[in-house]
């Protein structure tokens, strides 16, 4: 069967992949050419756009629309097909072009790791296919561009087919760029939320608004904070909060073996935070961390590596191993003004993208 190139979140199994829709003149004083009245014309109308805060000449503050539906479809069928390609090969550089952000740097990892583990491909594969896709379009200005995939799966999971949607946010950083599945998620079809719109389309919701209980920008500073010492903050209890961090201090010391774990924020680039404005005031986001899970065994002991893990490896394992995870939450945020439980994460799934032997 075919598998995705991640880990399910402790504690939880891996959940399930329509959208919104979204002129000129000037006067001359006195005769001119045609083409020079046409050039004024043109002149007058982008000083008028401009001033109104609504568009440039080049379009960069113009409200607009990241793709067509048909263009949306099309991105998705190319990273489907490209996933295909390098999950039967176990080839990273097969899909390398369509995967960015956390979901990228998970799948490539994965995928080196079974080149290693299995080198003469995927004896299993099972094509994937994503049917049922509607797709959520949140008009912005300029780049990056981006939208959500919202469909259904045909791979079986622990609670069974036909239960679960993957949402998949695809990012384009230029109008020369491809489309690349930067964020995946996967959840029951009752947990996605209903996001508003506006004229037909979604609405993001900018980085650092003051109208969440915690701006998307903020969210994974609060997030780590929250897993380091486990002090009341906006983020409710839950599997992937209070539940986690119960888990990691029940194996922070097994005899013979103690395991510490280092958070870090994820949000440059193509890690960056995006969220979509839901019908409720608040809104759904999707972020990344990354964490260092490091394992330090007794003296004249070495703590044991899968072969997974061991075809990412650098250096010896003599006492100690460091295993850096990538994790990606999609969280529901509260408006502004909630006390308590403003964060609810939905969904997070994580995978190894190295590890160090010391």
């Amino acid at each position: 069967m075919s598998r995705l190139t991640l880990r399910r979140a402790p504690g939880r199994p891996l959940e399930r992949l329509s959208a919104g829709r979204s002129t000129r003149s000037a006067g001359a004083t006195r005769p001119a050419r045609p083409v020079r009245l046409l050039a004024a014309a043109a002149a007058a109308t982008a000083l008028a756009l401009t001033a109104s805060g609504c568009v440039t000449v080049h379009g960069e503050l113009a409200l607009i629309p990241p793709a067509t539906q048909a263009e949306a479809a099309q991105a998705l069928a190319d990273f489907t097909a490209a996933y295909n390609r390098a999950d039967k090969a176990h080839d990273p550089a097969l899909d390398a072009s369509r995967v960015t952000g956390p979901l990228g740097e998970i799948n490539q990892a994965g995928l080196r790791a079974r080149a290693v583990t299995s080198p003469g491909g995927n004896a299993n594969h099972r094509p994937l296919e994503l049917s049922d896709a509607r797709f959520v379009l949140p008009r912005k200005a300029g780049w990056p561009r981006w939208f959500l995939a919202d469909t259904d799966p045909n791979l079986d999971t622990d609670e069974g087919a036909g239960d679960q949607r993957w949402l998949v946010v695809f990012v384009r950083n230029g109008p020369q760029q491809l489309w690349e599945a930067a964020h995946l998620v996967i959840m029951g079809p009752s947990q996605v939320p209903e996001f508003a719109e506006e004229d037909g389309y979604a609405v993001p919701v900018a980085a650092d608004t003051d109208t969440l209980a915690v701006a998307p920008e903020d969210l994974g500073t609060e997030y780590v904070a929250y897993l380091k010492d486990g002090q009341p903050g906006p983020y409710a209890a839950g599997p992937h909060t209070t539940a986690l961090r119960e888990q990691r201090e029940k194996g922070a010391k097994r005899p013979g073996l103690a395991t510490q774990y280092l958070d870090r924020v994820a949000d440059q680039g193509d890690f960056a935070p995006l969220g979509l404005r839901t019908t409720d005031g608040g809104a759904f986001v999707f972020f990344a961390t990354r964490f260092f899970e490091r394992q330090t065994a007794a003296p004249g002991y070495r703590p044991k590596v899968d072969p997974d893990i061991k075809a990412l490896l650098t250096g010896e394992v003599k006492n100690t191993v460091t295993k850096e995870w990538v994790s990606n939450q999609a969280v529901l945020v509260k408006p502004a003004g909630t006390d308590r439980d403003g964060v609810t994460i939905k969904a997070r799934l994580q995978g190894v993208v190295g590890a160090q032997g010391s």
